[in-house]
């Protein structure tokens, strides 16, 4: 059988991120389950509660920053489970690609829906 490449190799720098990624994601999700789920238990209240923080810069970087590191953990995992399937060559770097152009799309998306929930204007 073939050897595939993969940044799930250990000592790699996309290995890392990928760890690094999933724990923030893991904690940052685990805190706002408990805040969803503990703490209010009203839809309406936790909506404008919400709408409330994003007006925080640090909430709204923090909510930035989960979204970008989403992105990138959600990205590199298709890649490598598709180059570990065994795409090559053209097709490997058509999907590389497509796939960073989507999670581009997903995150300018995701900015500007939180910079609306943030009530910041952006031109």
């Amino acid at each position: 059988m073939a050897e595939r490449y993969s940044s799930f190799d250990r000592g790699g720098t996309r290995w890392l991120l990928q760890r690094v990624t999933a724990a923030f994601l893991i904690v940052v999700l685990a805190f706002h389950f408990f805040q969803l789920h503990f703490v209010t238990h009203a839809y309406e209240i936790e909506l404008a509660g919400t709408e409330a923080r994003m007006q925080n810069p640090a909430y709204f970087a923090t909510m930035v920053l989960f979204l970008v590191t989403a992105a990138f953990h959600g990205i590199n995992g298709v890649y490598n489970a598709l180059v570990n399937q065994g795409l090559e060559g053209t097709q490997k770097t058509a999907v590389k690609w497509g796939l960073i152009v989507a999670g581009v799309v997903l995150v300018a998306q995701g900015i500007r829906v939180a910079t609306v929930m943030a009530g910041v204007s952006i031109a």
